[in-house]
């Protein structure tokens, strides 16, 4: 599995020779207000350049680690209601997602994860792209007002 970095970031739609004599094509995830990773990769379980769908779950993490081969440990952090005190509490959560060879994570990267089918005993999440990549997006409908 090879990742190849492109001069121009591809479009969905759009089909890239790899070395390899592979043809890839970028996928529509169904996610308007990212754009696609500026590699490409062969990967089967890429959301963008393979057969992975995501289900429409999304979180703003934080790398923690990238030690595991394609995987990555992230933290997601959160506000709580305990409604006894009738006050919110921070929380933290580690998860493990897995990390397409097309996005490049390092320690630190705020990163826009989806949740997906269970990947492994632990991976149920994988990395759609970084927080970079987010393009303001409005809906093409405008709502009416009476």
């Amino acid at each position: 599995m090879t990742a190849i970095r492109l001069p121009s970031r591809p479009r969905v739609g759009d089909v890239v020779n790899l070395p390899n004599g592979k043809r890839v094509r970028v996928a529509n995830i169904g996610v308007p207000w990212i754009q696609p990773p500026a590699s490409v990769c062969d990967d089967p379980e890429c959301p963008w350049h393979g057969n992975l769908k995501i289900r429409l779950k999304f979180l703003e993490v934080t790398v923690e680690s990238v030690r595991m081969h394609r995987s990555a440990v992230v933290i997601h952090e959160y506000v709580h209601y305990v409604p006894k005190y009738k006050r919110y509490e921070r929380r933290r959560k580690k998860m493990h997602v897995r990390v397409p060879e097309c996005v490049e994570v390092k320690p630190g990267d705020k990163v826009i994860i989806a949740e997906a089918r269970p990947l492994a005993k632990t991976i149920a999440w994988v990395v759609i792209g970084k927080r970079e990549d987010v393009t303001p997006w409005t809906a093409k409908r405008e709502i009416l007002q009476a």
